[in-house]
Formats: structure tokens, C-alpha cells, sequence
């Protein structure tokens, strides 16, 4: 009896990398998660990503043939590059779609970036199911946002539409190009927080922020301003959009309690119509899904825009991979099962 086919998932994240195989209908068979590595560049954290990947299919799914990969990343992803990637060092110049392809011949290959993977599978699956428009904001290691409207993720000309983390923080920013001003980003994420509350005799975490802010004043200020700022750029976003629900995911949802009542608060103060504001239906694995998604779709042929292909310019103007959200969607149970 010949084994059925399976597809891979793979979110490449800036502190961890999440694999999953299942089969066409989306349900799991194995997964894992590992450390990205990313503090030893990227050439070491994407082969470690591929390796696990690899040794996850020949655990799991020995016999069975891999009819299609998808991949999730921070930044905007192309065959010959990836931009708008500062987690991990070099990043910007790996070949990611090429390298892909090499690293799994003769399967069809689907990039997303991660915000949008992830608003692809709570559009699809999730807790933006059937709301039009709809926002996801991320709020992990960076900080995105991704728009859905009509049951589609907006990917914009370039690919960066909802990449929020580039949003001016001030008045004074304006006219200032990106080297000469702090963008959001650098005071709005996980990775700004552990910065910004670290010091050469105390390393902490953002998770080590919240966890220490009933005992530190400094932090329980500098969590504050954090949540504020935040909350003031996610109702400029919600005033534009009107839209009926945003989910929040990300790994700072963790701390979800501190977050999102004041998020709450400055929606319902600030918007017009204040939308529905909740976490994630997949707080932590929303990219992950997304990437299987795009792998099940590629699988069982169901059709999706084909973008032109990327000019030879070093800057910024092609188009990545496409994220739509498709009609006949895999098992909603089986896909729920990754988490």
C-alpha cells in the first residue's frame, strides 16, 4: 500500500525555528521547535533549520514522498534575498527561495512572510475567521501587522504592507530617513524591550521584564510606556482599516494580562467604531500554520495569484510570494492540533 503524501511547514523566527509535517489536509504528523541559532549569523541558522526539518520528515514520514514545502519568515522574502530583516545577521543577503529549492529538489516551494502567514492562518482557521477587514498584529521578537480584507492578506506593491514596525514614532521623523530616526520597532518589540531593560551587569528577557515589574518600579515605567506606545500606533491602524476584529499573537502574548486591557482601553477611547480586540486563535504558532497552509494549497492545486517575478534592482521594488486565503481549507481540527 503506497504511503500518502505530506507537506512541511517551516517558521524561521528571529530566537526559534518551527517545523511541522502533515498531511494534504493539514493535519500533524510530527513537529518541533528549536533554537534559531541566530546569534551565529544566518548561514548557521538556516541550515540548522533545514537539517531539523529534514530529520523531522525522515522521523515521521520515511516513505512518504514530500509533495510541498511552505515557509515562513521574519522580512520580506525573494528568491535571491530577503529585506526588511534585522533579526538575524545576513539574513538580508541569503538566497532564500534559491536555497530552498536546493535543499528540497523537485517540490514546490511557497514563501511568506511571517506576519502574513500567520494572518493567513487565523483568517483561515482562526479568530479573524469570516471578520472583513480584519488585522493581525504580531508581537514577538519584531513587531507587524498584516490587513485581511475580503478573506485575503494584503501583501502591498512590495510585499511590506502592515510592516508597522517602520512607522514614525514622532513629528520630528518626518522628512528623516530610516538611519537618521528610531523606528517603532526599536522601541516596540520583544527585542527592543529586552535592550532597553538589559544593562552590561543584567541581561533580562521580555519575558523577564513583565515577570520583575511588580518588584521594579523602572520596569513597571518602562512597560508602560512600551504598552502606550503601542496602543497609540494600533488605533492610527484601526482608525484606517474599520476593522471588525484584531487578533494579537506573537510571543508577548505570554503577558497578555498587562497588554491587553490597556489596549483595549485606548481602542474603545480612540476609535470611531472601537473593534473587537482578542488574542490569537494561535498565539505562538500562527506563522507555522500559515506555512502549511501555503504548503497544503500548493499541494492539492488550489489556485493562487502568481506575482511577477522580482526585478534585478537592489532595491525594493519586486514582489514576493503572494498570501491569499483559499475557499476549501484542510481539517480546522487537524490544523488546530499543530498547537
Amino acid at each position: 500500500m503506497q504511503t500518502p503524501p505530506v507537506v512541511l511547514g517551516i517558521d524561521f523566527g528571529g530566537t526559534k525555528i518551527a517545523t511541522a509535517v502533515c498531511d494534504l489536509a493539514g493535519n500533524k504528523i510530527a513537529s518541533v521547535v528549536v533554537d534559531s541559532l541566530g546569534e551565529r549569523g544566518a548561514r548557521v541558522s538556516f541550515d540548522h533549520g533545514v537539517q531539523t526539518a529534514k530529520a523531522l520528515l525522515a522521523e515521521s514520514a520515511a516513505d512518504a514522498r514530500l509533495a510541498a514545502v511552505g515557509v515562513a519568515t521574519f522580512g520580506i522574502p525573494f528568491d535571491d534575498r530577503v529585506e526588511l530583516a534585522p533579526a538575524i545577521r545576513d539574513w538580508d543577503v541569503l538566497e532564500l527561495g534559491r536555497e530552498l529549492r536546493a535543499a528540497f529538489p523537485d517540490t514546490t516551494v511557497e514563501l511568506a512572510t511571517d506576519a502574513k502567514a500567520a494572518a493567513h492562518a487565523e483568517a483561515r482557521w482562526g479568530s479573524l475567521a469570516g471578520a472583513d477587514p480584519a488585522v493581525y498584529l504580531n508581537i514577538g521578537t519584531g513587531l507587524a501587522a498584516a490587513i485581511v480584507i475580503g478573506g485575503q492578506v494584503l501583501v502591498g506593491r512590495d510585499g511590506a504592507a502592515g510592516e508597522i514596525g517602520y512607522n514614525l514614532r514622532d513629528v520630528t521623523d518626518v522628512g528623516l530617513p530610516d538611519g537618521r530616526r528610531v523606528v517603532l520597532e526599536d522601541m516596540v518589540s520583544g527585542m527592543a524591550l529586552q535592550r532597553r531593560a538589559s544593562s552590561p551587569d543584567r541581561q533580562l528577557t521580555a519575558a523577564d521584564v513583565f515577570d520583575r515589574t511588580d518588584d521594579e518600579a523602572s520596569l513597571d515605567e518602562l512597560i508602560t510606556a512600551f504598552v502606550d506606545e503601542l496602543a497609540f500606533h494600533l488605533v492610527n491602524l484601526a482608525i484606517l482599516v474599520n476593522p471588525a476584529k484584531i487578533a494579537v499573537g506573537g510571543g508577548m502574548t505570554r503577558s497578555w494580562d498587562r497588554i491587553g486591557p490597556r489596549l483595549t482601553e485606548a481602542l474603545r477611547a480612540g476609535v470611531p467604531y472601537p473593534p473587537d480586540l482578542v488574542l490569537a486563535h494561535f498565539p505562538h504558532d500562527a506563522p507555522l500554520l500559515g506555512a502549511v497552509a501555503l504548503a497544503v494549497d500548493a499541494a492539492t492545486s488550489i489556485p493562487r495569484p502568481q506575482p511577477a517575478p522580482a526585478p534585478d534592482i537592489p532595491h525594493p521594488n519586486g514582489d514576493p510570494r503572494s498570501v491569499t486565503t483559499a475557499t476549501n481549507a484542510p481539517s480546522t481540527s487537524g490544523i488546530g492540533n499543530l498547537s
